[in-house]
């Protein structure tokens, strides 16, 4: 049952949108579905001042979803290049040669139908269909639930699926029934601005009245999840050779970490290191340590280089290429990396 202190809250949270919230952002005034989607996807995990070039590049490079289609993966994979978390590329480029191999390039139009799509969630196929179709649907990303279960007081422990399918039941009750893009558009913005996840700017917010979170004065406590990630550690040495002006590269699988980019040989230690460097008749120059957070681990990542003076006649590890400096700029590189190679500029021959 609805909780009797939400009386009003749409309205509320549609009129402070409307004065108040984002309203000038380049994918808000589209009713594109791959317009809107491209915009969700990059923003699942990724602030909105990050994804406003990346956007506009993309849309330059890929105007439409046919053209996503046709292009290869490593071009989508280079564009997509810093944005991080790059499952998201790859879930991107297949989906859109689905829609246009299987839905003759027009997104499905109801939630149900998007969420069948790679890397469509249940929360953005309701974000497409609400923005592009009108349905009357609920999203609950990152932001809605805080938002929600602060509001609602809801402190059932999220981690559990039963209780997350209770939010979204909650979240599903709350629509109103009119000015559904508003108030999804102002859940969002309320998350992303006042209710933050630390210092909520509680005496701005629209929701203040009813906001249980605020009433007990705890609203840092809430949204409630017990069951934490425990991160992992991880320790590789980067192989930099150079040759001539060339770097060699390795691609990475297409699964696992960095899946598809490009990189320097990652060793599992300073010893693997310099026996290579020894085969090849090398010194290593050691470079500062580069720590790198991902989802799910701490990665340090030791960086040692070697000038060869002439090519190497012994096997270099693994399979790889010998790219041009001028080359990375085009290449799916992680990001630690392309920060790397574009801070030290001695490409001698």
């Amino acid at each position: 049952m609805r909780a009797p202190t939400t009386a009003g809250l749409a309205g509320r949270l549609v009129a402070w949108q409307r004065s108040h919230g984002r309203n000038a952002l380049p994918w808000q005034h589209t009713r594109d579905p791959y317009r809107v989607w491209l915009s969700e996807i990059m923003l699942q995990q990724t602030q909105v001042a990050t994804v406003l070039d990346y956007y506009a590049r993309f849309l330059t490079r890929f105007a439409d979803v046919h053209a996503l289609a046709a292009a290869p993966l490593d071009d989508v994979l280079a564009l997509w290049s810093g944005l991080g978390y790059y499952s998201r590329a790859r879930n991107l480029h297949r989906c859109a040669q689905i829609v246009v191999a299987e839905h003759a390039g027009a997104f499905p139009r109801t939630s149900a139908a998007l969420t069948k799509l790679p890397g469509i969630g249940r929360s953005t196929a309701a974000a497409i269909a609400v923005f592009c179709f009108g349905e009357r649907v609920a999203i609950l990303d990152g932001n809605v639930k805080r938002v929600l279960t602060r509001v609602l007081g809801d402190a059932r422990d999220l981690s559990l699926a039963t209780n997350e399918r209770a939010l979204w039941a909650l979240a599903t009750e709350l629509l109103p029934e009119r000015d559904v893009r508003r108030y999804t558009q102002g859940l969002m913005d309320l998350g992303a601005t006042l209710c933050s996840v630390r210092a909520p700017q509680c005496d701005a917010c629209p929701l203040a009245g009813p906001c249980r979170a605020r009433l007990e004065g705890r609203p840092e406590r809430y949204p409630v999840k017990t069951r934490r990630l425990v991160r992992g550690q991880r320790e590789n040495w980067w192989l930099w050779l150079q040759w001539r002006g060339k770097v060699w590269l390795q691609q990475r699988p297409e699964r696992g970490v960095w899946a598809g980019l490009w990189t320097l040989p990652l060793l599992d230690g300073e010893d693997e290191a310099q026996a290579v460097a020894a085969s090849l008749g090398v010194e290593l120059d050691p470079l500062p340590v580069i720590e790198h957070a991902l989802t799910h681990f701490d990665w340090r990542l030791h960086p040692r280089r070697a000038r060869l003076l002439r090519k190497p006649t012994e096997p270099l590890p693994g399979p790889g290429r010998w790219f041009e400096h001028a080359a990375l700029a085009q290449l799916a590189l992680p990001a630690p990396l392309r920060r790397l190679l574009e801070a030290s500029r001695t490409w001698e021959r």
